[in-house]
């Protein structure tokens, strides 16, 4: 509920400032268009939107343009394109960037980040600017690094800049000499015990009256190696007694001995993320876009580019990327991986990129997916189901069909017409461009489990694309029947596969990974053994293609037996 009332306080406010007085029936219009969910409670929210608008219509024509500049809208342009709107937008001006820090495998959280910051910079003709946060060498390392290069260039992702936080440390270190210089840093020796209970008690510590000159002193000592890790660390003057506690001195600078993987030992005193942000301010950036999740801490973004006298970019928090039944952090994963219940971290039941790209999920299906959420604040669980119809949407068209049979019953067919040797099937039911290919046809063949389960003495079906089968014998593992002709008949069509030249394969079938709880679920991961046709051992491995009656699959490996992954 907390969500809507933000949404419609949103639409409140926008209605306020452009018409004077907020309409509760406009309102009601673009609240519905962007949670269409909504309108299954209609009382409740036109009540809920007859409130916010009379609380809007309450405020000053400034005081609701500052509030109304915290959210995002669309404006459509004259040719029907929507563009996000955010405070300072100017074309050819805006610039973003994406931040991930290498510090593990990136998911479709960080493809919804970057493909945000891209295309609010695509639609400003801005710059979008790629910097990896690397200023915690206790986590981060080049393999990582590798990790998210590899995958930002399969989802298409282009930059038109690439920094690193770590190598802006001169800059940095020296804007935390000019903090203590102002009055707003100071080195605290306290134990980290003592630092969070007195943050928790809004008290502060003696270490913050220390003068300027003591305090850059501790930190040339810090710097030299003359204090421990552990010893001090540095932290902002901010506001102790503050309902934020993000503002109750945070620390801001922290000794780590571990060598960096790019830096190596030439640095031992490292910025938490919050100082790294300003090199937002050192390296162009106008809008920064990041997860809701941070929003406590823009108090102090803008805090510290205050103390610094630096310019300070609009940061912009959009709602968290969470999918029903699946979990996306490091933490939850990690030991999955490292105890063996996960084949790693491309696993195809994860929604890593690694395990999306082995599922054979398309770049562009993950593009629209995460940007149709757009720069809502509006937080909300979607299943993978949107994602995977819009996968299908993208591959049926391009995706060439092959036959499959799981669970597989021998069939054996008497009376087979000497001048049929083969099938002759269409890659493609619509694109004829993709040719044919001839599958043979000997009289034996494997037919689906669940098909021949439903047949009984005398049952006439379809052998797709081949003959009429009627059957006369029904046994535990082999049917047997005789052929009845090539007049379409009503009745079942069955998939099948030569038994001549049938190939072992197994399709995994990815299920859902965690319950509500966060506990893997049993039997998130089917296997359904069975056999494809011939043509299937010339497909290599990373090509989708379609069993039909199925559904689309990648081939994942070659050996003994093909591997196919289901992708939706």
């Amino acid at each position: 509920m907390e969500e809507l009332e933000q949404l419609v306080w949103k639409h409140a406010l926008k209605n306020r400032v452009d018409y004077g007085k907020a309409a509760v029936g406009s309102i009601a219009g673009k609240v519905i268009a962007e949670q269409p969910e909504a309108k299954s409670k209609m009382k409740e929210l036109m009540a809920l939107i007859a409130k916010k608008a009379a609380e809007a219509n309450k405020l000053s024509d400034s005081k609701a343009a500052d509030e109304m500049s915290k959210y995002s809208f669309f404006e459509k342009k004259e040719e029907g394109e929507k563009v996000w709107m955010l405070p300072g937008c100017e074309k050819g001006k805006v610039v973003t960037r994406f931040l991930p820090e290498p510090n593990g495998y990136p998911h479709l959280g960080h493809a919804k980040a970057a493909w945000l910051s891209r295309t609010f910079a695509d639609q400003w003709q801005g710059k979008c600017i790629l910097r990896f946060d690397d200023t915690n060498p206790e986590k981060e390392n080049n393999e990582y690094e590798q990790a998210i290069r590899k995958d930002l260039a399969w989802l298409g992702l282009k930059f038109d800049a690439n920094y690193y936080t770590s190598d802006f440390m001169p800059q940095i270190y020296s804007l935390a000499e000019k903090l203590f210089a102002k009055g707003k840093g100071y080195v605290c020796t306290c134990a980290q015990e003592q630092i969070a209970k007195g943050r928790e008690k809004k008290k502060a510590c003696a270490c913050r009256k220390r003068t300027a000159k003591e305090n850059t002193s501790l930190w040339k000592q810090m710097l030299s190696k003359e204090v421990k890790e552990g010893q001090a660390v540095v932290r902002f003057s901010g506001d102790m007694a503050s309902e934020n506690s993000v503002m109750r001195d945070p620390t801001l600078f922290r000794i780590i001995e571990a060598p960096h993987y790019r830096q190596g030992k030439k640095y031992r005193v490292w910025p938490t993320y919050d100082f790294a942000q300003i090199v937002d301010s050192l390296t162009g950036v106008t809008h920064a876009l990041r997860s809701k999740e941070y929003e406590l801490r823009d108090e102090l973004y803008y805090s510290l580019l205050d103390a610094l006298e630096l310019r300070k970019p609009f940061v912009y928090g959009f709602s968290r990327l969470n999918i029903k039944g699946s979990v996306l952090s490091k933490r939850s994963i990690k030991p999955l991986v490292e105890s063996g219940k996960l084949s790693g971290w491309d696993d195809p039941r994860l929604l890593t990129l690694g395990g999306v790209r082995r599922r054979g999920l398309l770049p562009s299906a993950i593009k629209n997916f995460v940007l149709s959420f757009g720069l809502s604040k509006v937080e909300s669980a979607p299943s993978t189901e949107k994602l995977l119809v819009e996968n299908r949407k993208l591959l049926d068209p391009l995706t060439e069909r092959r036959f499959f049979a799981d669970s597989p019953v021998e069939l054996q067919v008497s009376k087979h017409p000497k001048s049929v040797s083969f099938a002759t099937v269409h890659n493609h039911p619509t694109d004829k461009s993709k040719g044919v290919r001839q599958i043979s046809a000997l009289g034996e063949y494997y037919v689906c489990g669940s098909d021949a389960q439903d047949f009984s003495k005398d049952t006439l079906f379809r052998l797709k694309d081949l003959y009429n089968v009627k059957v006369t014998k029904k046994g535990k593992a082999k049917l047997e029947g005789e052929y009845a002709g090539t007049d379409l008949v009503e009745g079942k069509k069955v998939q099948w596969v030569p038994k001549q030249d049938a190939l072992p394969c197994v399709l995994q079938v990815p299920g859902q990974l965690f319950d509500e709880n966060e506990k893997l679920l049993e039997g998130s991961l089917v296997e359904r053994k069975g056999y494809c046709e011939k043509s299937c051992g010339e497909l290599k491995v990373g090509d989708v293609v379609q069993f039909e009656r199925v559904g689309f699959a990648r081939l994942d490996s070659k050996g003994k037996e093909l591997v196919f992954i289901f992708s939706c």
